[in-house]
């Protein structure tokens, strides 16, 4: 079984997907970098040279490769839950957690990069607010949600296997 992370950027999928990997002795992948490895660019040069419509595509053959994988933490882009056939190859094998934050929160967390296409915009909190908004049904699929605002990655790390173990009890 694999624990599968999505929700909006910025709300700590990475470092939560880390952390939950190695207190679960489970291996960790990023569908992102291995993307930026297929491809041989990073995610905003995609983004700028093939548009989103192609990352979203390469996105869903990355998706189709990392559910056939067993034991693994997987993190995921946000926009993944938006196609419901990634949902369907996440779910055959996987628990599907969304982390989410407040729009104030992941404007703070990710206005220091310029690696976030999407929000390279005038106005990146409303188009946060917009995103959140859109992507709020395809979230609500999900197994469980946590809010990442106000709470430690430790913190997340184990709602998550508590979660888990509760789930498996039953």
């Amino acid at each position: 079984m694999n624990i599968v992370l999505t929700g909006m950027m910025g709300t700590g999928k990475t470092v939560v997907g880390k952390g939950l990997a190695g207190k679960l002795n489970m291996k960790y992948i990023s569908t992102d970098e291995m993307i930026e490895k297929d491809v041989g660019m990073s995610i905003p040069k995609i983004f700028e040279g093939k548009g989103e419509p192609y990352f979203r595509d390469v996105e869903s053959k990355a998706i189709k490769c990392v559910a056939m994988l067993d034991n693994f933490v997987i993190d995921t882009g946000g926009g993944v839950v938006q196609k419901s056939e990634n949902m369907e190859e996440l779910e055959r094998n996987g628990v599907i957690v969304c982390l989410t934050a407040s729009p104030e929160v992941i404007l703070t967390r990710t206005k220091k990069t310029k690696y976030r296409p999407l929000l390279n915009v005038e106005n990146p909190e409303t188009e946060i607010r917009r995103l959140l908004k859109k992507r709020e049904p395809f979230y609500k699929r999900c197994s469980m949600m946590i809010d990442t605002s106000n709470k430690r990655i430790e913190e997340v790390v184990d709602e998550i296997i508590k979660f888990l173990s509760e789930r498996k009890r039953k």
